[in-house]
Protein backbone atom coordinates (compact mmCIF):
# COMPACT_ATOMS: atom_id res chain seq x y z
CA UNK A 1 0.00 0.00 0.00
CA UNK A 2 1.53 3.56 -1.24
CA UNK A 3 -0.11 6.62 -0.67
CA UNK A 4 -0.46 9.06 -3.32
CA UNK A 5 -1.07 13.06 -3.62
CA UNK A 6 -2.56 13.37 -7.06
CA UNK A 7 -3.45 17.36 -8.59
CA UNK A 8 -5.93 17.82 -11.88
CA UNK A 9 -5.51 17.45 -14.38
CA UNK A 10 -4.47 13.56 -13.89
CA UNK A 11 -2.64 11.86 -16.53
CA UNK A 12 -2.73 8.42 -17.85
CA UNK A 13 0.56 7.69 -16.55
CA UNK A 14 0.08 9.03 -13.38
CA UNK A 15 -3.47 6.19 -13.22
CA UNK A 16 -0.87 3.44 -14.80
CA UNK A 17 1.08 3.98 -11.20
CA UNK A 18 -1.90 3.11 -8.82
CA UNK A 19 -2.84 -0.43 -7.82
CA UNK A 20 -5.70 -2.09 -5.53
CA UNK A 21 -5.21 -1.15 -2.05
CA UNK A 22 -3.06 2.15 -2.35
CA UNK A 23 -4.07 5.89 -1.20
CA UNK A 24 -4.70 8.69 -3.14
CA UNK A 25 -5.71 12.17 -2.24
CA UNK A 26 -7.10 14.93 -4.74
CA UNK A 27 -5.97 18.45 -5.27
CA UNK A 28 -7.74 20.45 -8.18
CA UNK A 29 -10.54 20.50 -9.96
CA UNK A 30 -13.72 17.89 -9.32
CA UNK A 31 -17.21 17.36 -10.11
CA UNK A 32 -20.11 15.83 -8.92
CA UNK A 33 -22.29 13.47 -11.14
CA UNK A 34 -24.94 10.85 -10.62
CA UNK A 35 -27.56 9.16 -12.72
CA UNK A 36 -29.03 11.92 -14.37
CA UNK A 37 -25.70 14.21 -15.06
CA UNK A 38 -23.91 10.65 -16.69
CA UNK A 39 -27.47 10.16 -18.89
CA UNK A 40 -26.92 13.94 -19.93
CA UNK A 41 -23.52 13.91 -20.33
CA UNK A 42 -23.39 10.64 -22.77
CA UNK A 43 -26.88 12.33 -24.82
CA UNK A 44 -24.14 15.75 -25.34
CA UNK A 45 -21.99 13.83 -26.32
CA UNK A 46 -23.47 11.45 -29.12
CA UNK A 47 -25.32 14.51 -30.11
CA UNK A 48 -22.11 16.05 -30.75
CA UNK A 49 -22.90 18.94 -28.22
CA UNK A 50 -20.34 20.01 -25.83
CA UNK A 51 -20.04 19.98 -21.99
CA UNK A 52 -20.38 23.19 -20.02
CA UNK A 53 -16.63 21.93 -18.63
CA UNK A 54 -13.75 19.38 -20.31
CA UNK A 55 -13.56 17.03 -18.32
CA UNK A 56 -10.37 15.25 -18.94
CA UNK A 57 -7.72 14.34 -16.45
CA UNK A 58 -10.33 15.48 -13.89
CA UNK A 59 -12.50 13.02 -10.81
CA UNK A 60 -15.72 12.25 -10.69
CA UNK A 61 -17.67 11.93 -7.55
CA UNK A 62 -20.97 9.58 -7.08
CA UNK A 63 -22.40 12.50 -4.67
CA UNK A 64 -25.40 14.43 -4.59
CA UNK A 65 -24.19 17.15 -2.34
CA UNK A 66 -25.92 19.47 0.56
CA UNK A 67 -24.71 22.80 -0.78
CA UNK A 68 -26.45 26.35 0.83
CA UNK A 69 -25.84 29.95 -0.52
CA UNK A 70 -23.89 32.01 1.63
CA UNK A 71 -23.38 35.33 0.34
CA UNK A 72 -24.88 34.43 -3.51
CA UNK A 73 -21.70 32.26 -3.23
CA UNK A 74 -22.54 28.01 -2.60
CA UNK A 75 -21.21 26.63 -0.29
CA UNK A 76 -20.87 22.51 0.66
CA UNK A 77 -22.15 21.36 3.67
CA UNK A 78 -22.23 17.82 2.99
CA UNK A 79 -20.81 15.81 0.51
CA UNK A 80 -21.30 12.59 1.13
CA UNK A 81 -20.38 9.04 -1.66
CA UNK A 82 -23.58 7.43 -3.90
CA UNK A 83 -23.16 3.64 -4.05
CA UNK A 84 -21.72 4.15 -7.34
CA UNK A 85 -23.43 0.56 -8.86
CA UNK A 86 -26.28 2.84 -9.75
CA UNK A 87 -23.70 4.34 -12.38
CA UNK A 88 -22.52 1.15 -13.85
CA UNK A 89 -24.67 1.58 -16.34
CA UNK A 90 -23.33 4.74 -17.63
CA UNK A 91 -19.62 4.47 -16.18
CA UNK A 92 -17.71 2.82 -19.33
CA UNK A 93 -19.38 5.12 -22.08
CA UNK A 94 -18.43 8.16 -19.46
CA UNK A 95 -14.70 7.11 -19.48
CA UNK A 96 -14.14 6.47 -22.81
CA UNK A 97 -15.82 9.69 -23.53
CA UNK A 98 -14.70 11.66 -21.32
CA UNK A 99 -10.95 10.44 -20.16
CA UNK A 100 -11.87 11.31 -16.26
CA UNK A 101 -8.92 9.71 -14.80
CA UNK A 102 -10.42 9.02 -10.73
CA UNK A 103 -13.95 7.63 -10.27
CA UNK A 104 -14.77 8.53 -6.67
CA UNK A 105 -17.78 6.62 -4.76
CA UNK A 106 -18.85 4.23 -2.55
CA UNK A 107 -19.67 0.26 -2.85
CA UNK A 108 -18.01 -0.52 -6.17
CA UNK A 109 -18.48 -1.31 -9.50
CA UNK A 110 -18.96 -3.67 -11.85
CA UNK A 111 -16.62 -5.91 -14.63
CA UNK A 112 -17.76 -3.74 -17.35
CA UNK A 113 -16.58 -0.45 -15.70
CA UNK A 114 -13.14 -2.03 -14.86
CA UNK A 115 -12.50 -3.33 -18.16
CA UNK A 116 -13.13 0.62 -19.50
CA UNK A 117 -10.83 0.98 -16.94
CA UNK A 118 -8.14 -0.91 -17.74
CA UNK A 119 -8.67 0.24 -21.85
CA UNK A 120 -8.44 3.88 -21.02
CA UNK A 121 -6.39 4.66 -17.78
CA UNK A 122 -8.69 5.40 -14.87
CA UNK A 123 -8.82 4.28 -11.49
CA UNK A 124 -11.94 3.77 -8.46
CA UNK A 125 -11.27 5.54 -5.47
CA UNK A 126 -13.55 4.07 -2.69
CA UNK A 127 -14.44 7.21 0.02
CA UNK A 128 -16.32 6.10 3.35
CA UNK A 129 -19.60 6.46 3.52
CA UNK A 130 -21.13 8.35 6.86
CA UNK A 131 -18.31 10.78 6.19
CA UNK A 132 -20.17 13.74 4.34
CA UNK A 133 -18.78 16.40 6.30
CA UNK A 134 -15.40 15.02 6.38
CA UNK A 135 -15.75 15.31 2.47
CA UNK A 136 -16.92 18.92 2.65
CA UNK A 137 -13.90 20.41 4.64
CA UNK A 138 -11.82 19.14 1.62
CA UNK A 139 -14.21 21.47 -0.83
CA UNK A 140 -12.41 24.49 -0.75
CA UNK A 141 -14.64 26.35 -3.66
CA UNK A 142 -17.63 25.41 -5.57
CA UNK A 143 -16.22 26.98 -8.98
CA UNK A 144 -19.75 26.80 -10.70
CA UNK A 145 -22.88 24.54 -10.51
CA UNK A 146 -23.89 23.06 -14.52
CA UNK A 147 -27.23 22.09 -14.97
CA UNK A 148 -29.45 22.92 -12.26
CA UNK A 149 -32.32 21.91 -13.63
CA UNK A 150 -31.74 18.46 -12.77
CA UNK A 151 -32.06 19.86 -8.91
CA UNK A 152 -29.53 20.12 -6.45
CA UNK A 153 -28.14 16.31 -5.79
CA UNK A 154 -28.16 15.10 -9.64
CA UNK A 155 -26.78 18.80 -10.68
CA UNK A 156 -23.04 18.65 -11.77
CA UNK A 157 -20.78 20.72 -9.25
CA UNK A 158 -17.62 21.99 -9.95
CA UNK A 159 -15.59 21.83 -6.78
CA UNK A 160 -11.98 22.82 -6.52
CA UNK A 161 -10.26 20.20 -3.46
CA UNK A 162 -7.06 20.28 -1.53
CA UNK A 163 -6.05 16.57 -0.43
CA UNK A 164 -9.97 15.32 -1.02
CA UNK A 165 -9.39 11.52 0.82
CA UNK A 166 -8.31 9.63 2.02
CA UNK A 167 -9.59 7.31 -1.10
CA UNK A 168 -8.50 3.80 -1.35
CA UNK A 169 -8.33 2.23 -4.79
CA UNK A 170 -10.56 -0.44 -4.66
CA UNK A 171 -10.49 -0.68 -9.18
CA UNK A 172 -7.11 0.23 -11.07
CA UNK A 173 -5.81 0.43 -14.31
CA UNK A 174 -4.79 -2.68 -14.98
CA UNK A 175 -7.82 -4.86 -14.26
CA UNK A 176 -7.81 -5.51 -10.49
CA UNK A 177 -11.10 -4.97 -8.42
CA UNK A 178 -11.01 -5.30 -5.00
CA UNK A 179 -14.88 -5.70 -4.79
CA UNK A 180 -14.64 -9.01 -7.03
CA UNK A 181 -11.36 -10.16 -5.42
CA UNK A 182 -13.39 -10.28 -2.06
CA UNK A 183 -16.69 -12.06 -4.07
CA UNK A 184 -14.75 -14.60 -5.70
CA UNK A 185 -13.13 -15.52 -1.74
CA UNK A 186 -16.54 -15.45 -0.39
CA UNK A 187 -17.79 -17.82 -2.82
CA UNK A 188 -14.63 -20.33 -2.61
CA UNK A 189 -15.03 -20.50 1.38
CA UNK A 190 -19.07 -20.70 1.66
CA UNK A 191 -18.95 -24.82 0.78
CA UNK A 192 -16.67 -25.42 3.78
CA UNK A 193 -18.99 -22.71 5.76
CA UNK A 194 -21.81 -24.65 5.18
CA UNK A 195 -20.31 -27.76 5.65
CA UNK A 196 -19.11 -26.32 9.19
CA UNK A 197 -22.95 -25.49 9.20
CA UNK A 198 -24.93 -28.40 8.67
CA UNK A 199 -26.38 -26.98 5.88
Amino acid sequence: MVTYKLKTPISEKDVQKLSVNDVIYITGTMITARDAAHRRAIEFHKAGKKLPINLQGLAVFHCGPIAKKKDDKWVVVAAGPTTSTRMDLFEDEFIKDFKVRVVIGKGGMGRKTTDAMKKFGAVYGVFTGGAAVLAAKAIKNVKSVEWYDLGMPEAIWVLEVREFGPLTVAIDAHGNNLFEDVQKKVEEKRPKIYEKLGA
